[in-house]
């Protein structure tokens, strides 16, 4: 399994979770983020207001999904989020060795298997 973190511009949120959903994805979560650091000037300070404003088009999906879907899903991020501009986002993919369903506690390697 891999979980795929995409930080995307807001703006592109509702038809990037669109192609997502129409590609497979089993879930998606979405999260409204506030970034500091990577191109963003360290000397400066905010409020937490004035960042709220400044900064909140920014927005964090996350997906599990297992192996044989990783590509297509996070070719369906680019497609949707790529502009060519400063500030389109980051997109990290890292491994997942083990999901837990709490409600059944059932274990596995495999997403969909645990999604029933």
């Amino acid at each position: 399994m891999k979980e795929i973190k995409a930080y995307i511009r807001t703006s592109f949120l509702e038809q990037t979770v669109k192609i997502l959903q129409e590609k497979g994805a089993p879930g998606i979560t979405v999260v409204t983020v506030h970034p500091v650091g990577y191109g963003f000037d360290s000397r400066f300070t905010l409020s937490e207001v004035e960042m709220s404003k400044r900064y909140y088009d920014i927005t964090k999906i996350e997906i599990v999904c297992d192996d044989e879907k990783l590509d297509s899903l996070v070719n369906a991020i680019l497609d949707c989020a790529h502009t060519g501009s400063s500030g389109d986002g980051l997109i990290f993919v890292s491994d997942i060795k083990e999901a837990i369903k709490i409600r059944t506690r059932k274990r596995g390697t495999r997403i969909f298997e645990l999604s029933k």
